[in-house]
C-alpha cells in the first residue's frame, strides 16, 4: 500500500466537482409552489364567505340548513378548488379591476356547473330558486369586496417594506428587457434589478434607465464580489444557451441565488407550459390547450349547453331554411363533407346545401367564389350571412366541433396549404369551431391567395395561443356583427 504525504509547502489541488453523476435520480420536487401567504388567506376567506352566506340565507329563508344544502356547499367548494387556481383568481400581478373580472367569470362558471349537476342528478327541485339567486349575487359581491380589500392591504404592506433583493440580469436582449421591466414595475415583487451584465455587442442597445449597465461578462466576478448583489437572473437568448452552463459554474463561487430564465418564446411555441414528472421539470413547447384542465371541461360544458340552447331557440328558423332549400332546388337539404378536426382526425361537417348538386371527384375541390353559377338563390342568402353553418350545432353536440375555434378546412385544402404555409397544422391542436377569431376579423369567405389563407391561419394560431373562456365569449358576442359583413358571398 502506497502512502502519499503532502508537503506542508505545497498548494492544494482544486477539486473538480462532477456536474451530475450518472447514478443521480431526482428525489425532490423541482417545481416548487411559489404561492404567497396572501393567496391561501384569500382562498380561505372566500371559501368561508361563500359557505357562510349560503348558510345565513338558507336559514333566514327556510329556518334550517338541510342536508342537500350542505351537499351544495361541499360541491361548490370542490369546484372552486378546481377552477379558481386554474384561472389564477388570486394572482398578485394584476390590478383590482382585472381581478374582479376574473372572480365574476369563475364564479359564474362555478354556478353554471352546479346548475348543470343539479339537472343531471335531477336534484334541482330540492333547492329554492330565490335562495340560490340571492346567494349567487351576494357571494359575487362579497368576493369582489374581499379582493379589493386584500389587494389594497397587500399593496400597502409591500410599499412599506424597506427590504428588497438587489438583483442583476445577465443578458441584454428582448428577454432580459422584458424580465427587468416586469420585476421593477411590480410592487408585489421584492426583487429590484439594479443593473445588467452582458457582452459589448448586446449592451450597445440597452436603454433601461432604472437598470444601468454594470459591466461586461468579464467583470461579472468583480461585480458580485462587492457583496451588493443577492440574486442573479440568467436571461440569454436561445442562440446563446450554450453559455448558461459556464455561467452557472462561475456563479457557484458566489453566495447568491441563481435563476435561469429559458428563452422559449423566441421559438414557435403553442400553449407553452411547465409541469413535472418524476421530479424533473418538463417544458411543453407545443401542446393542445384542450387536453386536460378545468378550462377544457368548462369549454365542453359551454359548447353543449350553448348548442342545445341555440337549437331550441333557432328551431323555427332552421325548419324555414330547410323548407326553402327543399322546395327551390333538387337535392338534399344538408351538405356533408369530410373535414380535418382536432389532432388531425377527420369528421363529417354538416351545412345547409347552398349549391346545385354536382360532383367534382375526390381529388379536386373548387372553392366557391363571387358570382359562382353553382350557388342557388337561397344558398346565396345563407352564404352571405353564414347561416348555412347553423347545422354544425349538431357537430358541436357530438363533440367533433366547438362553438369557437379555428374554422375547419377541407382535407384537400389542408394538404395543399400545409405545403405552403409554415406551422399550418398547428391549427388542428384545438377543436374546430363554428366561428373563430379569424371570422370576426373579417377573414372569411373565398381565399384568393396563399397570403390571404396565411392571415387566417395566423389569427387561428393567435386564438389557440391566447385561448380563454373570456375570449370565447367575446368572439361569440362579436360573431352576429361579423355575419353581415361583405366579405362572404
Amino acid at each position: 500500500m502506497n502512502t502519499v504525504v503532502n508537503s506542508p509547502t505545497s498548494l492544494p489541488v482544486p477539486v473538480q466537482l462532477a456536474a451530475t453523476p450518472r447514478s443521480y435520480r431526482p428525489t425532490r420536487r423541482l417545481l416548487a409552489s411559489n404561492q404567497p401567504m396572501t393567496h391561501w388567506i384569500q382562498w380561505l376567506v372566500n371559501g368561508l364567505a361563500v359557505v357562510g352566506l349560503l348558510y345565513v340565507i338558507t336559514v333566514a329563508r327556510n329556518g334550517e340548513f338541510a342536508d342537500h344544502y350542505s351537499a351544495l356547499a361541499v360541491i361548490t367548494l370542490t369546484l372552486m378548488a378546481i377552477i379558481y387556481p386554474t384561472i389564477g383568481v388570486f394572482s398578485r400581478f394584476s390590478n383590482s379591476w382585472s381581478g374582479m373580472a376574473r372572480i365574476a367569470l369563475v364564479w359564474l362558471a362555478t354556478i353554471a356547473l352546479v346548475i348543470v349537476l343539479g339537472f343531471v342528478t335531477k336534484t334541482s327541485d330540492h333547492f329554492s330558486r330565490q335562495v340560490v339567486l340571492v346567494w349567487f349575487v351576494a357571494a359575487l359581491v362579497t368576493q369582489c369586496a374581499i379582493h379589493l380589500v386584500s389587494h389594497a392591504v397587500s399593496r400597502a404592506w409591500q410599499l412599506n417594506q424597506s427590504m428588497t433583493i438587489p438583483s442583476v440580469v445577465i443578458g441584454s436582449g428582448w428577454l432580459a428587457r422584458h424580465l427587468t421591466q416586469r420585476i421593477n414595475h411590480n410592487v408585489f415583487i421584492a426583487d429590484q434589478v439594479i443593473g445588467v451584465i452582458d457582452n459589448p455587442a448586446g449592451l450597445a442597445n440597452w436603454q433601461e434607465d432604472n437598470a444601468p449597465v454594470l459591466g461586461k461578462l468579464e467583470d461579472l466576478d468583480a461585480t458580485l464580489a462587492s457583496g451588493l448583489v443577492d440574486r442573479v437572473y440568467i436571461a440569454l437568448p436561445i442562440e446563446r444557451a450554450g453559455e448558461v452552463a459556464d455561467l452557472q459554474k462561475r456563479l457557484l463561487n458566489h453566495n447568491i441565488d441563481v435563476i435561469w430564465v429559458p428563452d422559449i418564446y423566441s421559438m414557435k411555441v403553442m400553449n407553452p407550459s411547465i409541469r413535472e414528472m418524476a421530479g424533473m421539470p418538463l417544458i411543453s413547447l407545443s401542446e393542445s390547450p384542450q387536453t386536460t384542465g378545468a378550462r377544457a371541461y368548462l369549454k365542453s360544458v359551454m359548447d353543449v349547453t350553448g348548442a342545445i340552447s341555440a337549437l331550441v331557440l333557432l328551431s323555427p328558423l332552421l325548419l324555414a331554411f330547410a323548407a326553402a332549400i327543399k322546395f327551390t332546388s333538387r337535392g338534399p337539404v344538408f351538405y356533408r363533407q369530410t373535414r380535418t378536426g382536432w389532432d388531425g382526425g377527420q369528421f363529417e361537417i354538416w351545412k345547409f346545401r347552398t349549391m346545385v348538386v354536382h360532383n367534382e371527384g375526390s381529388a379536386h375541390l373548387t372553392q366557391a367564389k363571387k358570382g359562382d353559377a353553382r350557388i342557388t338563390t337561397v344558398g346565396r342568402i345563407l352564404r352571405r350571412t353564414s347561416l348555412d353553418e347553423l347545422p354544425q350545432l349538431f357537430n358541436v353536440l357530438d363533440g367533433s366541433m366547438s362553438l369557437v375555434g379555428p374554422r375547419p378546412h377541407s382535407v384537400i385544402h389542408d394538404h395543399e396549404y400545409n405545403r405552403q404555409i409554415d406551422a399550418y397544422l398547428l391549427r388542428h391542436r384545438m377543436k374546430p369551431g363554428m366561428t373563430g377569431l379569424a371570422q370576426v376579423r373579417g377573414l372569411r369567405g373565398e381565399t384568393l391567395t396563399v397570403d390571404a389563407m396565411a392571415s387566417r391561419v395566423e389569427s387561428d394560431l393567435e386564438y389557440i395561443e391566447h385561448w380563454s373562456l373570456k375570449l370565447d365569449l367575446w368572439i361569440l358576442l362579436r360573431t352576429p356583427f361579423a355575419l353581415f359583413s361583405n366579405t362572404a358571398f
